[in-house]
Protein backbone atom coordinates (compact mmCIF):
# COMPACT_ATOMS: atom_id res chain seq x y z
CA UNK A 1 0.00 0.00 0.00
CA UNK A 2 1.04 3.57 -0.64
CA UNK A 3 2.86 5.27 2.20
CA UNK A 4 2.60 8.73 0.66
CA UNK A 5 0.67 11.45 2.52
CA UNK A 6 -3.08 11.43 1.94
CA UNK A 7 -4.48 14.50 0.18
CA UNK A 8 -7.90 15.63 1.40
CA UNK A 9 -9.92 17.72 -1.05
CA UNK A 10 -13.32 19.33 -0.68
CA UNK A 11 -15.94 20.34 -3.17
CA UNK A 12 -16.57 23.99 -2.39
CA UNK A 13 -18.85 24.69 -5.33
CA UNK A 14 -21.20 22.49 -7.34
CA UNK A 15 -22.89 23.75 -10.49
CA UNK A 16 -25.62 21.81 -12.29
CA UNK A 17 -27.15 22.83 -15.60
CA UNK A 18 -30.17 20.91 -16.95
CA UNK A 19 -29.24 17.87 -14.86
CA UNK A 20 -32.15 15.66 -13.76
CA UNK A 21 -34.57 17.93 -11.84
CA UNK A 22 -32.21 20.92 -11.77
CA UNK A 23 -32.59 23.55 -14.48
CA UNK A 24 -29.79 25.52 -12.85
CA UNK A 25 -28.05 25.12 -9.49
CA UNK A 26 -25.05 26.95 -8.07
CA UNK A 27 -24.31 25.47 -4.63
CA UNK A 28 -21.53 26.56 -2.28
CA UNK A 29 -20.45 24.40 0.68
CA UNK A 30 -17.58 24.73 3.13
CA UNK A 31 -17.51 21.77 5.52
CA UNK A 32 -16.21 18.20 5.25
CA UNK A 33 -19.71 16.85 6.03
CA UNK A 34 -22.66 17.81 3.84
CA UNK A 35 -26.18 16.61 4.68
CA UNK A 36 -29.00 16.98 2.14
CA UNK A 37 -32.47 16.84 3.71
CA UNK A 38 -35.75 16.63 1.83
CA UNK A 39 -38.77 14.55 0.94
CA UNK A 40 -38.52 11.58 -1.38
CA UNK A 41 -38.32 12.80 -4.96
CA UNK A 42 -37.02 16.23 -4.00
CA UNK A 43 -33.71 15.69 -5.83
CA UNK A 44 -31.27 14.67 -3.08
CA UNK A 45 -29.95 11.59 -4.84
CA UNK A 46 -29.56 13.58 -8.06
CA UNK A 47 -26.86 15.64 -6.35
CA UNK A 48 -24.97 12.52 -5.29
CA UNK A 49 -25.31 11.10 -8.79
CA UNK A 50 -23.85 14.29 -10.27
CA UNK A 51 -20.76 13.96 -8.05
CA UNK A 52 -20.44 10.26 -8.86
CA UNK A 53 -19.96 11.14 -12.55
CA UNK A 54 -16.40 12.16 -11.74
CA UNK A 55 -15.55 8.47 -11.58
CA UNK A 56 -15.25 6.33 -14.72
CA UNK A 57 -18.54 4.62 -15.51
CA UNK A 58 -22.17 5.67 -15.46
CA UNK A 59 -22.49 6.92 -11.91
CA UNK A 60 -24.24 5.53 -8.87
CA UNK A 61 -27.51 4.82 -10.71
CA UNK A 62 -25.76 3.18 -13.67
CA UNK A 63 -28.02 5.22 -15.95
CA UNK A 64 -27.47 6.10 -19.58
CA UNK A 65 -26.10 9.61 -19.99
CA UNK A 66 -29.10 10.75 -21.99
CA UNK A 67 -31.41 9.85 -19.10
CA UNK A 68 -29.66 12.40 -16.89
CA UNK A 69 -30.63 15.38 -19.04
CA UNK A 70 -33.51 17.37 -17.57
CA UNK A 71 -36.96 16.47 -18.86
CA UNK A 72 -38.18 19.24 -21.19
CA UNK A 73 -34.62 20.61 -21.26
CA UNK A 74 -32.43 21.04 -24.34
CA UNK A 75 -31.18 17.44 -24.23
CA UNK A 76 -27.77 18.38 -22.84
CA UNK A 77 -26.49 18.73 -19.28
CA UNK A 78 -23.41 19.95 -17.45
CA UNK A 79 -21.97 19.21 -14.01
CA UNK A 80 -19.08 21.20 -12.60
CA UNK A 81 -17.24 21.06 -9.28
CA UNK A 82 -14.63 23.37 -7.83
CA UNK A 83 -12.16 21.46 -5.68
CA UNK A 84 -10.26 23.03 -2.82
CA UNK A 85 -7.22 20.75 -2.60
CA UNK A 86 -3.93 20.93 -0.70
CA UNK A 87 -2.15 21.50 -4.01
CA UNK A 88 -4.47 24.26 -5.24
CA UNK A 89 -7.94 24.86 -6.60
CA UNK A 90 -9.19 22.97 -9.63
CA UNK A 91 -12.40 22.93 -11.63
CA UNK A 92 -13.65 19.70 -13.12
CA UNK A 93 -16.57 19.43 -15.49
CA UNK A 94 -18.49 16.77 -17.36
CA UNK A 95 -21.72 16.50 -19.32
CA UNK A 96 -23.18 15.85 -22.73
CA UNK A 97 -24.09 17.95 -25.74
CA UNK A 98 -27.35 17.45 -27.54
CA UNK A 99 -26.69 15.21 -30.54
CA UNK A 100 -30.09 15.27 -32.19
CA UNK A 101 -32.86 12.70 -32.29
CA UNK A 102 -31.63 9.11 -32.37
CA UNK A 103 -27.97 10.00 -31.80
CA UNK A 104 -25.96 8.59 -28.94
CA UNK A 105 -24.92 11.16 -26.32
CA UNK A 106 -21.23 12.04 -26.40
CA UNK A 107 -19.61 12.69 -23.04
CA UNK A 108 -17.46 15.75 -22.49
CA UNK A 109 -14.83 16.03 -19.75
CA UNK A 110 -12.84 19.11 -18.81
CA UNK A 111 -10.16 19.88 -16.25
CA UNK A 112 -9.47 23.55 -15.53
CA UNK A 113 -11.11 24.48 -18.82
CA UNK A 114 -9.05 22.05 -20.92
CA UNK A 115 -10.55 19.02 -22.63
CA UNK A 116 -9.82 15.63 -21.04
CA UNK A 117 -9.97 12.38 -22.96
CA UNK A 118 -12.27 10.55 -20.52
CA UNK A 119 -13.46 10.49 -16.89
CA UNK A 120 -10.37 8.40 -16.11
CA UNK A 121 -8.41 11.67 -16.11
CA UNK A 122 -10.35 12.85 -13.04
CA UNK A 123 -8.60 10.15 -10.96
CA UNK A 124 -5.59 12.44 -10.62
CA UNK A 125 -7.72 14.83 -8.55
CA UNK A 126 -10.40 12.82 -6.76
CA UNK A 127 -11.75 9.38 -5.97
CA UNK A 128 -15.36 8.58 -5.11
CA UNK A 129 -17.01 5.72 -3.18
CA UNK A 130 -20.71 5.38 -2.44
CA UNK A 131 -23.44 3.39 -0.77
CA UNK A 132 -27.06 3.47 -1.94
CA UNK A 133 -30.24 1.63 -0.91
CA UNK A 134 -29.96 -0.48 -4.07
CA UNK A 135 -27.05 -2.29 -2.43
CA UNK A 136 -29.07 -3.41 0.60
CA UNK A 137 -29.76 -6.79 -1.06
CA UNK A 138 -26.18 -7.22 -2.27
CA UNK A 139 -25.40 -10.35 -0.25
CA UNK A 140 -28.74 -12.02 -1.04
CA UNK A 141 -28.89 -11.08 -4.72
CA UNK A 142 -27.35 -12.66 -7.83
CA UNK A 143 -23.60 -13.00 -8.31
CA UNK A 144 -23.70 -10.41 -11.10
CA UNK A 145 -24.60 -7.70 -8.58
CA UNK A 146 -21.60 -8.59 -6.44
CA UNK A 147 -19.29 -8.60 -9.49
CA UNK A 148 -20.44 -5.08 -10.40
CA UNK A 149 -19.94 -4.00 -6.79
CA UNK A 150 -16.46 -5.52 -6.77
CA UNK A 151 -15.54 -3.87 -10.07
CA UNK A 152 -16.50 -0.51 -8.58
CA UNK A 153 -14.26 -1.23 -5.60
CA UNK A 154 -11.41 -1.98 -7.99
CA UNK A 155 -12.18 1.06 -10.15
CA UNK A 156 -11.73 3.41 -7.20
CA UNK A 157 -8.09 2.32 -6.86
CA UNK A 158 -7.38 1.45 -10.51
CA UNK A 159 -8.97 3.92 -12.93
CA UNK A 160 -8.13 1.72 -15.95
CA UNK A 161 -10.07 -1.27 -14.64
CA UNK A 162 -13.34 -0.18 -16.23
CA UNK A 163 -11.75 -0.03 -19.69
CA UNK A 164 -10.42 -3.57 -19.28
CA UNK A 165 -13.80 -4.88 -18.12
CA UNK A 166 -15.57 -3.23 -21.08
CA UNK A 167 -12.99 -4.60 -23.51
CA UNK A 168 -13.43 -8.09 -22.05
CA UNK A 169 -17.19 -7.89 -22.43
CA UNK A 170 -16.81 -6.89 -26.10
CA UNK A 171 -14.34 -9.70 -26.74
CA UNK A 172 -16.64 -12.26 -25.11
CA UNK A 173 -19.58 -11.07 -27.21
CA UNK A 174 -17.46 -11.42 -30.35
CA UNK A 175 -16.44 -14.97 -29.39
CA UNK A 176 -20.03 -15.95 -28.63
CA UNK A 177 -21.16 -14.56 -31.99
CA UNK A 178 -18.48 -16.46 -33.92
CA UNK A 179 -19.29 -19.67 -32.04
CA UNK A 180 -22.89 -19.23 -33.10
CA UNK A 181 -22.34 -18.18 -36.71
CA UNK A 182 -18.94 -19.64 -37.72
CA UNK A 183 -18.02 -22.37 -35.21
CA UNK A 184 -15.54 -24.00 -37.61
CA UNK A 185 -13.46 -20.85 -38.12
CA UNK A 186 -10.61 -21.95 -35.86
CA UNK A 187 -8.20 -19.17 -36.81
CA UNK A 188 -10.73 -16.48 -35.94
CA UNK A 189 -11.62 -18.20 -32.68
CA UNK A 190 -7.94 -18.64 -31.79
CA UNK A 191 -7.38 -14.91 -32.23
CA UNK A 192 -10.45 -13.98 -30.20
CA UNK A 193 -9.59 -16.39 -27.41
CA UNK A 194 -6.07 -14.98 -27.21
CA UNK A 195 -7.61 -11.54 -26.63
CA UNK A 196 -10.20 -12.88 -24.18
CA UNK A 197 -7.55 -14.72 -22.16
CA UNK A 198 -5.27 -11.69 -21.90
CA UNK A 199 -8.07 -9.41 -20.75
CA UNK A 200 -9.66 -12.00 -18.47
CA UNK A 201 -6.44 -12.62 -16.55
CA UNK A 202 -5.89 -8.86 -16.16
CA UNK A 203 -9.44 -8.33 -14.86
CA UNK A 204 -9.33 -11.33 -12.52
CA UNK A 205 -5.89 -10.36 -11.19
CA UNK A 206 -7.02 -6.79 -10.45
CA UNK A 207 -10.07 -8.08 -8.60
CA UNK A 208 -7.98 -10.55 -6.61
CA UNK A 209 -5.43 -7.91 -5.62
CA UNK A 210 -8.13 -5.52 -4.43
CA UNK A 211 -9.95 -8.23 -2.45
CA UNK A 212 -6.72 -9.36 -0.80
CA UNK A 213 -5.68 -5.82 0.09
CA UNK A 214 -9.12 -4.96 1.42
CA UNK A 215 -9.39 -8.17 3.44
CA UNK A 216 -5.95 -7.54 4.91
CA UNK A 217 -6.79 -3.95 5.85
CA UNK A 218 -10.04 -5.05 7.48
CA UNK A 219 -8.28 -7.64 9.62
CA UNK A 220 -5.51 -5.22 10.59
CA UNK A 221 -7.89 -2.43 11.65
CA UNK A 222 -10.89 -4.35 13.01
CA UNK A 223 -12.31 -3.30 16.36
CA UNK A 224 -14.31 -5.84 18.29
CA UNK A 225 -16.53 -3.14 19.80
CA UNK A 226 -17.31 -1.47 16.48
CA UNK A 227 -21.03 -1.20 15.62
CA UNK A 228 -20.09 -2.36 12.13
CA UNK A 229 -18.90 -5.99 12.11
CA UNK A 230 -15.79 -6.80 10.12
CA UNK A 231 -16.06 -8.83 6.94
CA UNK A 232 -13.89 -11.63 5.59
CA UNK A 233 -13.76 -11.90 1.82
CA UNK A 234 -12.77 -14.19 -1.01
CA UNK A 235 -13.41 -14.93 -4.68
CA UNK A 236 -15.05 -18.06 -6.04
CA UNK A 237 -14.66 -19.20 -9.63
CA UNK A 238 -12.62 -21.50 -11.84
CA UNK A 239 -10.49 -18.66 -13.17
CA UNK A 240 -9.96 -17.27 -9.66
CA UNK A 241 -8.57 -20.63 -8.60
CA UNK A 242 -6.33 -20.63 -11.66
CA UNK A 243 -4.71 -17.26 -11.01
CA UNK A 244 -4.30 -18.08 -7.32
CA UNK A 245 -2.15 -21.10 -8.16
CA UNK A 246 -0.28 -20.14 -11.35
CA UNK A 247 1.85 -17.21 -12.58
CA UNK A 248 -0.10 -14.84 -14.84
CA UNK A 249 1.55 -16.05 -18.07
CA UNK A 250 0.85 -19.70 -17.27
CA UNK A 251 -2.71 -18.90 -16.16
CA UNK A 252 -3.32 -17.12 -19.46
CA UNK A 253 -2.09 -20.14 -21.45
CA UNK A 254 -4.20 -22.52 -19.36
CA UNK A 255 -7.32 -20.37 -19.72
CA UNK A 256 -6.84 -20.12 -23.47
CA UNK A 257 -6.74 -23.92 -23.61
CA UNK A 258 -9.92 -24.08 -21.51
CA UNK A 259 -11.66 -21.77 -23.96
CA UNK A 260 -10.52 -23.87 -26.93
CA UNK A 261 -11.70 -27.10 -25.33
CA UNK A 262 -15.04 -25.59 -24.26
CA UNK A 263 -16.19 -24.28 -27.65
CA UNK A 264 -18.92 -26.87 -28.16
CA UNK A 265 -20.25 -26.50 -24.63
CA UNK A 266 -20.16 -22.71 -24.79
CA UNK A 267 -21.89 -22.71 -28.17
CA UNK A 268 -24.67 -24.87 -26.78
CA UNK A 269 -25.01 -22.58 -23.75
CA UNK A 270 -24.91 -19.42 -25.86
CA UNK A 271 -22.26 -17.89 -23.59
CA UNK A 272 -18.75 -18.41 -22.26
CA UNK A 273 -19.14 -20.44 -19.08
CA UNK A 274 -15.67 -20.06 -17.54
CA UNK A 275 -14.05 -16.71 -16.83
CA UNK A 276 -14.28 -13.58 -14.69
CA UNK A 277 -17.85 -13.12 -15.88
CA UNK A 278 -18.73 -16.21 -13.80
CA UNK A 279 -16.88 -15.28 -10.59
CA UNK A 280 -18.55 -14.46 -7.29
CA UNK A 281 -17.50 -12.32 -4.36
CA UNK A 282 -17.96 -14.27 -1.13
CA UNK A 283 -18.40 -12.24 2.04
CA UNK A 284 -18.70 -13.59 5.57
CA UNK A 285 -19.80 -11.93 8.79
CA UNK A 286 -16.45 -12.02 10.58
CA UNK A 287 -17.45 -12.05 14.27
CA UNK A 288 -20.05 -14.79 13.72
CA UNK A 289 -18.15 -16.59 10.94
CA UNK A 290 -21.29 -17.05 8.86
CA UNK A 291 -22.03 -16.26 5.22
CA UNK A 292 -23.26 -12.69 4.87
CA UNK A 293 -26.45 -13.80 3.13
CA UNK A 294 -27.47 -15.82 6.20
CA UNK A 295 -27.10 -12.89 8.61
CA UNK A 296 -30.09 -10.80 9.65
CA UNK A 297 -31.15 -7.82 7.55
CA UNK A 298 -29.74 -5.41 10.13
CA UNK A 299 -26.47 -7.33 10.34
CA UNK A 300 -26.14 -7.31 6.54
CA UNK A 301 -26.68 -3.54 6.46
CA UNK A 302 -24.07 -2.96 9.16
CA UNK A 303 -21.66 -5.34 7.45
CA UNK A 304 -22.06 -3.49 4.13
CA UNK A 305 -21.44 -0.11 5.78
CA UNK A 306 -18.31 -1.46 7.44
CA UNK A 307 -17.13 -2.81 4.11
CA UNK A 308 -17.62 0.53 2.34
CA UNK A 309 -15.85 2.41 5.14
CA UNK A 310 -12.92 0.00 4.92
CA UNK A 311 -12.85 0.44 1.16
CA UNK A 312 -12.64 4.22 1.60
CA UNK A 313 -9.60 3.72 3.83
CA UNK A 314 -8.05 1.40 1.24
CA UNK A 315 -8.59 3.97 -1.52
CA UNK A 316 -6.85 6.61 0.57
CA UNK A 317 -3.97 4.26 1.33
CA UNK A 318 -3.40 3.10 -2.24
CA UNK A 319 -4.08 6.34 -4.14
CA UNK A 320 -2.90 8.93 -1.65
CA UNK A 321 -6.26 10.68 -2.07
CA UNK A 322 -8.96 10.64 0.63
CA UNK A 323 -12.08 9.72 -1.35
CA UNK A 324 -15.38 11.55 -1.46
CA UNK A 325 -17.98 9.35 0.24
CA UNK A 326 -21.58 9.46 -0.99
CA UNK A 327 -24.18 7.93 1.36
CA UNK A 328 -27.76 7.85 0.12
CA UNK A 329 -30.40 7.33 2.84
CA UNK A 330 -28.01 5.35 5.05
CA UNK A 331 -28.60 6.88 8.49
CA UNK A 332 -32.39 6.34 8.41
CA UNK A 333 -32.04 2.59 8.95
CA UNK A 334 -29.55 2.74 11.81
CA UNK A 335 -30.25 2.73 15.52
CA UNK A 336 -28.79 5.66 17.52
CA UNK A 337 -25.66 3.70 18.51
CA UNK A 338 -24.79 2.73 14.96
CA UNK A 339 -25.66 6.20 13.65
CA UNK A 340 -23.26 7.79 16.14
CA UNK A 341 -20.64 5.20 15.22
CA UNK A 342 -21.12 6.00 11.54
CA UNK A 343 -20.59 9.73 12.06
CA UNK A 344 -17.46 9.08 14.12
CA UNK A 345 -16.10 6.77 11.43
CA UNK A 346 -16.85 9.26 8.65
CA UNK A 347 -15.03 12.02 10.47
CA UNK A 348 -11.92 9.86 10.75
CA UNK A 349 -11.79 9.15 6.99
CA UNK A 350 -10.46 12.61 6.19
CA UNK A 351 -12.41 13.07 2.95
CA UNK A 352 -15.59 15.00 2.27
CA UNK A 353 -18.85 13.13 2.89
CA UNK A 354 -22.20 13.87 1.22
CA UNK A 355 -25.26 12.28 2.86
CA UNK A 356 -28.99 12.33 2.23
CA UNK A 357 -32.00 11.81 4.49
CA UNK A 358 -35.67 12.69 4.68
CA UNK A 359 -35.65 13.60 8.38
CA UNK A 360 -33.45 16.50 9.56
CA UNK A 361 -33.41 14.89 13.00
CA UNK A 362 -31.09 12.21 11.61
CA UNK A 363 -28.36 14.83 11.42
CA UNK A 364 -29.12 16.71 14.65
CA UNK A 365 -25.84 15.66 16.25
CA UNK A 366 -23.95 17.10 13.28
CA UNK A 367 -25.28 20.63 13.74
CA UNK A 368 -22.31 22.94 13.84
CA UNK A 369 -20.11 20.32 12.17
CA UNK A 370 -21.84 19.90 8.80
CA UNK A 371 -23.42 21.92 6.03
CA UNK A 372 -27.12 21.09 6.50
CA UNK A 373 -29.11 21.79 3.35
CA UNK A 374 -32.83 21.67 2.60
CA UNK A 375 -33.63 20.18 -0.80
CA UNK A 376 -36.84 21.07 -2.65
CA UNK A 377 -37.50 20.32 -6.33
CA UNK A 378 -34.82 22.24 -8.22
CA UNK A 379 -33.73 24.26 -5.17
CA UNK A 380 -31.21 23.75 -2.32
CA UNK A 381 -31.01 26.15 0.62
CA UNK A 382 -29.19 26.13 3.98
CA UNK A 383 -31.17 24.93 6.96
CA UNK A 384 -31.43 27.50 9.74
CA UNK A 385 -30.40 25.84 12.97
CA UNK A 386 -32.61 26.86 15.92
Amino acid sequence: MSSSPVAASRIVRLILQDFRTYASLDLTVSRPLVALVGENGAGKTNVLEAISLFMPGRGLRRAELGEMARHDGPGSFAVSVTLDAPYGEHRLGTGIEHQGEGSRASRICRIDGMAASSPTAFAEFLRVVWLTPDLDALFRGPAGDRRRFLDRLVLAVDAEHGSRVNALERALRSRNRVLDENPDDRLWLDALEREVAELAIAVAAARRETVERLASLILETREEESPFPFATMGLEGDLDTLIATLPAVDAEDRYRAILRDSRSRDRAAGRTLVGPQASDLLVRHGPKDILANTASTGEQKALLIGLVLAHARLVASMSGIAPFVLLDEVAAHLDPRRRAGLYDALESLGGQVWMTGADPGLFAELWGQADLLQVSPGVIEPITIP
